[in-house]
Order: C-alpha cells, then structure tokens, then sequence
C-alpha cells in the first residue's frame, strides 16, 4: 500500500516536471519565434482606454525585440473587423495582428473565418461565459456605461438617463463613438432603452433608438465624439462613455475642467470587450505573446490600474494577488451592485437593432 502510493506520487511528479517542463519549453518557443518576427500589430487601443498606454509600454519592457506597430487608434469594434478583411491578402504593416473587440463582435468575427484558435496558460480562469470553447476569442475586461460631466458647464450634475432630456441640457450631451461602428455607443443605446424599461436585447435597442431620437428632437444631443478634449474644450460637456474611460479622462483632465463621473441610477449596464487573433495575423507568434502577456498577472493589473475589471479579476482576487490600493481607485463596489449583465444573444439583437436604425430613427451623423 506504502509502496504502491509512493509510486504513485513519482509518477504524478515525474508528469508535473515533464508537463512544466514542456510549458516552458512551448513558452521559450514562442518568444523565439515572435522575435524573430519582430513586430506586433495592434488597432483601436488608444492609450487612455483601460490604460492601454501602461500595458503596451509593459509589454514593450518585458519584449524590447518586438516593436509595436499601432494601428488607428481610435477606430471603433467594426472597423477593426474591416481591418482584418481589408488586409486577408497584405502582410504589410497596415494589417492587424491581434483584435479588441465589443463581446457580440467576437463570434460573428469567428463565423466569417477571421480569427485563428489561441488559448493562454491562464485560459481556465477566464470565466466561460465569456470565452469561445475553441479559444477563438475570450473576454479581457469589462466595466459599466456612465456619464463624464464638465461640472464648469453643466450646474446640475444629471444622475440618471431621464435626466439629460431636460431642456437644461441643450446642445451638451453626446457619445463616446459612432453607433452604427463603435461598440461603447452601441452599448450606451442599449443602456438608455433599459433605463426605460425595455428588455435587453432587441426591446431594449429600439426603445434606446427612441429615446436617443426624443435627445435629438429636444436638441440635447450632440452629433460629435465625445472626448476628454471636447468635454474640457465645452464642445461636449456631457459624454457617455464607459466608466473606466471617464475615470481615466478625470485623471487625464486633472481638475482643468473639474468633472464627475456619474453611474446612473438606472440602466446600469456591464460592458465586455475581447481579444482575438486574426487569421490573417503577419506575425501570429507575436499575437499569441501579446495574448499571453495581456492574460498574465502583470497584465492584468495593469487594466485594473487603468480602471478596468479584468477577465481574471475574481480568481486574482481569491488568491490575493490583487494590491488593495488598485481596488481603493475604483469607484465604490455598490455603483456595480445594479449592473446588468447581458448575454451574448441580447448583445447581438441590440447590435443589429441600433446598426440596422439609427440612421432612420434618429438620423444623427455622429462623426
């Protein structure tokens, strides 16, 4: 009995060692290889949004043979897709390695064959819910739909959706993106129909089509992208946006306007965005690095410093592995009590809802 588990116990190790041992190895092989290619692709990461700037420059440290070759910044979810389908047949630097997407562009981008299968070390603690089973795309963080205030231009700081259709908020309210591109401002639709009770999904999209359209009618509504530049220069004084980019534009913006960010009291909604690896990837092992990076704990601590809950957030956190001064800077945990998640189906219905509308329902061309 003795012998029979001490055997046991040098069969299980001698597997542990040659398991990590081949992890290891797999490990020095990709970073070989991605070296040798020297280049990482990356589209749409502006350096302000769920402190991109932190974790590129992490990645940069860690990997100094492989340049990051940053690709339109500001583009929405879509036209990263467009990248990849632009590009299926150009090895050059214009076309993207990796993808960070809205979570309803995922599985569409996977059904028309432009991502390729990756699964980090860390895959099993990144919940399934937000994850293709095939490793196709996976989610990375979230966070919730919030309101970025100009306090030097708006008295009355509005605290819930209803609010910004008050006649008070003439010509300042606006989106963070394009609906018919962005996801954050396909999103922020999907938020507004809740607040009015919609249900998620299809409901919801048009009743947020009807209500962006009762914006525009009152005059409330402005047709510009809302950034920390236009909040501060009173082009936008009121911008809806993902909370952890209004956090950030508060600390970017530093007292010059003074802001707030507000979480409305209702249709509080949780956002999550992925990453893939398109097929047509011209450096695919520096992707598949980027990804492990990016799933690794440093890189997952550097998009909570940047205000963001990553995908990894619940099992860093029972580890302890998360610094609790990362968890002071985030807004208080009951603004996230209400929020709603939806599921990858009502993500979809919106999408095609306020895509499909917004130009007939409230033809406003936001640019």
């Amino acid at each position: 009995m003795i012998r029979r588990t001490a055997l046991g116990l040098t069969f299980s190790l001698a597997a542990l060692l040659s398991t990590t041992a081949a992890n290891a190895q797999s490990m020095a092989d990709l970073e070989a290889a991605a070296k040798a290619e020297g280049t990482l692709s990356t589209i749409a990461l502006p350096h302000d949004w769920c402190g991109y700037g932190d974790v590129i420059a992490g990645f940069k440290a860690k990997y100094p043979d492989i340049a990051v070759n940053e690709l339109n910044p500001d583009a929405g979810s879509a036209d990263e897709i467009e990248a990849v389908k632009a590009n299926k047949d150009n090895k050059g630097p214009q076309a993207p390695d990796v993808l960070d997407v809205g979570l309803a562009f995922g599985p569409s981008a996977k059904a028309e064959g432009l991502t390729q299968a990756h699964k980090v070390a860390t895959w099993d603690e990144i919940p399934d819910g937000i994850k293709d089973a095939d490793g196709h795309w996976y989610g990375d963080y979230y966070g919730v739909m919030s309101f970025l205030v100009n306090k030097d231009l708006v008295e009355n700081v509005p605290q819930d959706w209803a609010d910004l259709l008050k006649p008070e908020y003439a010509g300042q309210v606006a989106l963070a993106g394009d609906p018919r591109a962005s996801n954050q401002a396909i999103l922020a639709v999907l938020a507004a129909g809740m607040s009015t009770g919609a249900a998620a999904g299809d409901a919801a999209g048009k009743a947020g089509l009807d209500y962006f359209k009762a914006l525009n009618d009152a005059g409330n509504f402005v047709p510009v992208i809302g950034k920390a530049g236009t909040l501060a220069q009173g082009t936008t004084p009121i911008v809806i946006m993902w909370d952890y980019n209004a956090l950030a534009a508060r600390d970017t913006l530093a007292g010059n306007p003074p802001v707030e960010v507000v979480v409305p009291a209702s249709g509080v909604l949780a956002g999550v965005y992925v990453q893939a690896i398109s097929a047509y990837a011209p450096q695919p092992n520096a992707a598949k690095l980027w990804m492990e990076y990016l799933y690794s704990d440093e890189g997952q601590l550097a998009w909570l410093k940047g205000y963001c809950h990553p995908a990894r957030f619940n099992a860093m956190s029972a580890a302890g592995k998360i610094p609790q001064e990362l968890l002071d800077n985030l807004p208080p945990a009951a603004a996230y009590e209400k929020a709603y998640f939806p599921t990858l189906d009502e993500v979809d219905a919106n999408k095609a809802a306020v895509t499909g509308g917004w130009d007939a329902t409230v033809g406003a061309n936001v640019e």
